[in-house]
């Protein structure tokens, strides 16, 4: 990496540069879109909780709503889905240069098995040994929400995993700019799905 203001060379491991401390333009970038994504996604909660319930019942714009509250409800169950897959990709075609074998090691496997128990209940019965033990079922079943909150845990485990070190954190996010097309386009499409709810009620 090379400072945007004297042009000094430093590894991705310093946060600023070594001659002059400004900080990258691309750490500056990250940081306000995580941020920005975190904005979206607590705003969405925010609403979900306490806005769209209310909403819903003696509402003309019942579909909308119902719509929305369905989305939100798949995303907290299968959400974990798309950002293991995403993980597990970045893991074999992006880090398999300079990745620490414990650690690659580590996170292929927990998200292998973690994307493999989030098929696991799909898979027919007459595949064979492709259903769990009745005992796990059953266990399951009496607790509904302990499959995704445990796949969301591994999941965050993997995440904070790789961000430890500050060169595994910088190669996982990038320069910025997809990260930040996302948080962009998240905020964009809560601000549209508001203001669109806002307008039919």
């Amino acid at each position: 990496m090379f400072c945007e203001r004297c042009g000094q060379n430093f590894l991705p491991k310093q946060s600023v540069c070594t001659r002059c401390g400004d900080v990258a333009a691309r750490h500056w970038l990250q940081l306000t879109s995580l941020i920005a994504l975190l904005v979206a996604v607590g705003g969405n909660s925010f609403i979900a909780w306490f806005v769209l319930p209310n909403r819903v019942n003696g509402s003309h714009a019942q579909f909308f709503f119902h719509a929305w509250i369905w989305l939100n409800a798949k995303f907290a169950v299968y959400g974990w889905i798309p950002v293991a897959a995403g993980l597990l990709a970045w893991d074999i075609f992006v880090w398999r240069v300079s990745r620490p074998k414990v650690k690659g090691w580590v996170t292929r496997k927990l998200l292998t098995f973690a994307l493999l128990a989030g098929v696991a209940p799909f898979i027919p019965w007459w595949v064979p040994a492709g259903q769990p033990p009745k005992n796990l079922l059953t266990a399951l079943n009496s607790h509904p929400g302990l499959p995704s909150l445990l796949s969301w845990g591994i999941v965050l485990a993997v995440i904070v995993l790789i961000c430890i070190n500050s060169e595994t954190r910088d190669s996982l996010l990038g320069h910025g700019k997809i990260l930040s097309l996302v948080s962009l386009g998240a905020l964009l499409l809560l601000l549209t799905l508001t203001i669109a709810g806002w307008w039919l009620a």
